[in-house]
């Protein structure tokens, strides 16, 4: 095959990736808890047209000639950079300052997923009476720091709950003044390397080898630092929209680019064949 043919092909599936992966940023630009990916590339393997050698006199040619056969998509990046707040009326909105992941169970036993979308409601207990059991949008039970659910007893109202920005929770008593839950706190999480995290949907994550094991906030450490909750806000997406349209930009004209490559070769290999003796 025509050197030029694939490494202009190769090319423009690499810039389809980065397209789609720009596409995705854009499309979550809203998405709470959102975290912004980026394709990165690798060269290919390089092909020896001429290796260093010397002259028939001896004298030494220094260079080399070779020719490179296209690219390739080595990884897409996930930017954990912090996002902007917004305001929120939901009284069980939470968004995070630092590097801290909330903790909630899956369907499954013993499944458990992180997230920076603190977008929770205070739902009844499926056990049945008032007990309140804090939840993500889906109903997932969001985990303390000893990885239970949190549940507030009795026949509290869900608009009066408070948490403080170390996730303890508080409760009102008869003279107004916001007293602790059975020491309930909300779980933070981080990890040795978070960019290694597996992306489960929009704005969750599980954990990999890649990424280590958890490490609680609440036991780590100096070499942590600890996050702050702050009631009332959400975390919005920390795509730059400003960014992604010139990034979107750059791999539409690469695209384009290559397409051309393509082109000129075929016209070259007609003019080629079509070549009489």
């Amino acid at each position: 095959m025509v050197r030029s043919l694939w490494s202009a092909a190769t090319g423009m599936n690499a810039q389809q990736t980065n397209v789609d992966t720009i596409s995705n940023n854009l499309a979550n630009v809203n998405t709470t808890g959102f975290k912004a990916q980026g394709a990165q590339f690798k060269s290919l393997l390089y092909q020896e047209l001429q290796t260093v050698t010397t002259t028939a006199n001896g004298t030494p040619k220094p260079t080399n000639s070779q020719v490179g056969l296209g690219v390739r998509t080595s990884t897409i990046n996930q930017f954990f950079s912090q996002g902007s707040f917004q305001d929120s009326d939901n009284p069980a909105a939470l968004a995070i300052s630092g590097d801290g992941f909330f903790k909630y169970a899956g369907a499954t036993d013993g499944e458990v997923f992180y997230t920076r979308n603190g977008n929770f409601t205070w739902a009844l207990a499926q056990t049945g009476g008032t007990d309140l059991v804090l939840t993500t949008a889906e109903g997932n039970k969001v985990l303390d720091i000893n990885g239970a659910e949190i549940r507030v007893a009795g026949n509290a109202v869900a608009s009066r709950i408070t948490i403080g920005s170390d996730g303890k929770i508080y409760y009102p008593d008869a003279q107004g003044v916001p007293q602790p839950v059975n020491n309930l706190q909300i779980g933070l999480y981080q990890f040795p390397n978070r960019e290694g995290l597996q992306r489960v949907g929009s704005a969750a994550w599980q954990a990999t080898p890649a990424s280590g094991a958890e490490i609680n906030e609440n036991n780590a450490g100096n070499g942590i630092k600890r996050s702050e909750i702050v009631q009332g806000y959400l975390e919005g997406s920390n795509v730059n929209v400003a960014t992604e349209m010139v990034n979107l930009i750059v791999a539409q004209r690469a695209y384009e680019m290559n397409s051309t490559a393509i082109q000129t070769t075929d016209q070259m290999m007609q003019t080629a064949n079509s070549l009489k003796r």
